[in-house]
């Protein structure tokens, strides 16, 4: 009994040991990618670079990130729409989506921006799918790389459970509430059917959101798009026979296309918005940029500020 006792004991502490370690590792990454964050915010971080010498200019926007915070591309589409040198604007869309009401305040910056009369012309990169795709719904014309991964028109939400890990360890948690869905999706107990129930329906209501943006944009009947937007992705080959997308043709193509409409005569000239970087990432220059873009959207998706409720297609 004494040599059991000895045992889980040691297991406990092993295990609240690893727990410990693994927070303070999380903590040191997330504090600078905080701080890389903090640090990139205002508009004197941000430089303007062109290339070309065309007299007229075609902004490019780039949707390349889990979508979570729409700051960025407000942002850039308020600013292009009021510069009346720019007589286009590309937006770049290589996402699998994200936030729910993040995808939607994007999509809004982007139908306003086309509905003012600039020209927005919309390229899909390797995957445009869900949120992605809800905001490029929101562009003059969609252009698609034959191979691109798009579609995905629908709605998750996921909900860990420590409940099984917090019985083992002896973890209670104690719940004083005004309602019985006031702890809905609590980790530490499981979902009962009122919950369940609960969340269905604001998944329900928010995939109706995102069928009749799709319906609207697309020309689609509601009733035959639902027969596709079951979470699907397709190439964007499939897309253009669905009619999900208008063209297929690589950026160079969006590019080109963007310059008809606007009516620029000769080649234009590309601008693009560039963050200048700050003491941390001089700090941490020997990771790439990919890199720390890759560690921020982790960190933020999944222990800062990650959105219940997603259009995300998720691999």
């Amino acid at each position: 009994m004494n040599g059991q006792k000895s045992n889980s004991g040691r297991w406990f502490w092993g295990i609240m040991i690893s727990l410990v370690i693994i927070a303070i590792i999380f903590s040191g990454i997330a504090f600078l990618v905080l701080a890389v964050s903090v640090s990139g915010t205002g508009d004197r971080t941000y430089e303007y670079v062109t290339s070309g010498s065309g007299k007229d200019k075609i902004a490019v926007v780039e949707l390349d990130f889990t979508i979570i915070d729409p700051s960025s591309i407000v942002r850039q589409f308020k600013k292009y729409r009021e510069d009346k040198n720019i007589k286009a604007i590309i937006l770049h869309v290589n996402s699998p989506g994200g936030g729910v009401a993040a995808s939607q305040e994007m999509y809004e910056e982007v139908r306003k921006t086309r509905d003012s009369g600039k020209p927005v012309i919309v390229s899909f990169g390797s995957i445009a799918a869900s949120g992605g795709y809800y905001v490029a719904c929101g562009g003059s014309l969609i252009v698609s790389n034959p191979g691109s991964l798009t579609g995905s028109i629908g709605v998750i939400a996921t909900f860990t459970n420590f409940k099984e890990l917090a019985d083992k360890l002896g973890v209670k948690e104690n719940v004083v509430k005004s309602g019985k869905l006031k702890d809905s999706g609590n980790p530490f107990r499981d979902m009962n059917a009122d919950d369940l129930e609960y969340f269905q329906e604001i998944i329900d209501n928010s995939y109706e959101q995102f069928l009749d943006v799709v319906s609207t944009e697309r020309k689609i009947d509601k009733e035959e798009l639902r027969k596709i937007a079951n979470g699907r992705v397709f190439t964007g080959k499939q897309a253009k026979d669905l009619k999900l997308v208008d063209s297929l043709g690589t950026f160079q193509d969006a590019v080109r296309i963007a310059g008809q409409i606007a009516k620029i005569d000769g080649e234009p000239s590309i601008v693009r918005e560039k963050r200048k970087r700050n003491f941390i990432e001089f700090f941490l220059e020997g990771m790439s940029g990919s890199q720390l873009k890759d560690i921020k959207e982790e960190i933020s998706s999944e222990f800062l500020n990650k959105p219940v409720l997603q259009y995300k297609f998720e691999r």
